[in-house]
């Protein structure tokens, strides 16, 4: 067996490793990460001290990039969150659509809305508002849920701040501006489409009321404390427009000089601009909020980050190991034809992206340790890196099932046995990313 194939049996050993410490021995996906890694590195030939190395400086590497902005953007939605700011342009969006669109700008809000917060958060504003349309619309639970899934899913997977579009212009070296200029339009165009062909699945008998709902349950539909003095949906949107507007100045200024004046650069750096929302979103909050209880907010999300920075780093870990082996050129060349090289590029990070999803039940893992792998390779292929982003992170989006968080916050606070959240969470996602997919093939050819 040659060399290349020997690296590849080695990837797959070390998947199989991981899967095994998250199955059987319960551990959380971040130590599974570092087991792999140590797997990895000394079966390819790194060597104790090597691997070792190898693993903080993959760690390090990611947190210098991504540990100020993913905190700085937590903070950012939680005190959007907590504000009610959060829920008055889910309110705002939703109420301003006509009954017959009004399914679809649930969805929608769930987009906007999971640009700044996690996915669980959106989820939790939302789901009390979209039930009660639906019951007003005489239509089924997963109509209203499988809309907030589809949004909020697709916005955190494809559009910074969250932290796997946000990692993917660093790790594959091309602009953050345009990440977030195709990851909402991708976002938002793959929202609608997604809706659209999963009603349509639901209205040919996809769902059944009598298994696939859990009637158990006393407070199905969870409960958000909403402030008595909310800042206005117009107000509360500025802290999540205004640092994408600056890293995007950044973009407009790459065009027109020939290296951006120290200004801009300072201005659309990352840090800079989510230092700004998140004070921004300080001063929005200070309208329902008191100075102690916006303190405490903030707290409470640098609690909530450890994990996700945790995560992030050991992802980072396992793909600079996996990177260190020089597995990205054994892949460009096993898989990889000269004569469809951008298709292939494309199809095998989706695959790979599922794979992790699938094995992990994390799409930051999925997402960030797919990029990884994919950024030698993509050196070599006449394709633009955000299209191999785009094809991770929809593969990333792919699959999640009873060993993701979200599903089982989407099963429970909804009302749904695990037959039910199979059919939405699971069903939606996969859809959503076959979706991303097809766009992202289309737009990796035309541009």
């Amino acid at each position: 067996m040659g060399e290349d194939m020997m690296l590849i049996v080695y990837l797959v050993i070390a998947l199989a490793i991981m899967l095994g410490v998250v199955v059987f021995f319960k551990l959380n996906v971040a130590m599974a990460l570092v087991i792999a890694s140590l797997f990895m590195g000394i079966a390819s030939g790194l060597g104790l001290v090597g691997t070792i190395e190898g693993i903080s400086n993959g760690f390090g590497s990611m947190m210098r990039d991504l540990g100020i902005p993913i905190g700085l953007g937590v903070i950012l939605g939680k005190l959007i969150s907590d504000s009610g700011g959060a829920y008055s342009i889910a309110h705002a969006i939703v109420t301003k659509t006509s009954e017959k669109l009004a399914l679809y700008s649930i969805g929608l809000a769930a987009f906007v809305l999971a640009i700044p917060v996690f996915f669980d958060v959106a989820f939790l504003i939302l789901v009390p508002l979209s039930v009660q349309i639906g019951k007003q619309l005489n239509k089924p639970l997963p109509y209203p849920v499988g809309a907030i899934v589809i949004g909020a899913a697709l916005s955190h997977t494809l559009v910074p701040p969250t932290p796997n579009p946000l990692a993917a212009a660093s790790i594959l070296d091309f602009d953050l501006g345009i990440m977030i200029s195709i990851g909402a339009i991708v976002g938002f165009i793959a929202t609608l489409v997604t809706i659209k062909i999963y009603f349509v699945i639901l209205d040919k008998g996809f769902w059944k009321k009598e298994t696939d709902e859990d009637s158990t349950m006393d407070n199905p539909y969870g409960k958000m404390e909403i402030p008595d003095n909310p800042p206005s949906a117009w107000i509360a949107i500025i802290p999540i427009i205004l640092p994408s507007i600056m890293i995007l100045l950044g973009s407009v200024g790459n065009v027109i000089y020939d290296e951006n004046p120290e200004i801009i650069t300072f201005l659309s750096d990352r840090i800079i601009a989510l230092l700004i929302g998140a004070i921004a979103a300080y001063f929005v909050a200070a309208k329902s909020l008191n100075k102690k209880q916006r303190d405490a907010s903030s707290s409470e999300a640098m609690q909530a980050t450890g994990i996700v920075l945790l995560i992030t780093g050991a992802g980072g870990a396992f793909g600079a190991i996996i990177q260190s082996t020089g597995i990205d050129q054994a892949i460009l060349d096993i898989f990889v034809s000269d004569a469809q090289s951008v298709l292939s590029v494309i199809l095998l990070a989706f695959f790979m992206g599922v794979l992790f999803r699938t094995i992990t039940g994390s799409g930051t893992v999925a997402g960030i340790t797919t990029m990884t792998i994919m950024a030698g390779v993509v050196t070599g292929v006449d394709v633009h890196p955000v299209w191999v982003a785009m094809a991770s992170l929809s593969g990333g989006l792919m699959l999640g099932h009873v060993n993701d968080s979200g599903f089982w916050i989407t099963t429970k606070i909804a009302g749904l046995s695990v037959k039910g959240g199979l059919k939405t969470y699971t069903t939606s996602e996969a859809i959503a990313g076959i979706v991303v997919l097809i766009i992202t093939l289309i737009g990796a050819h035309i541009f």
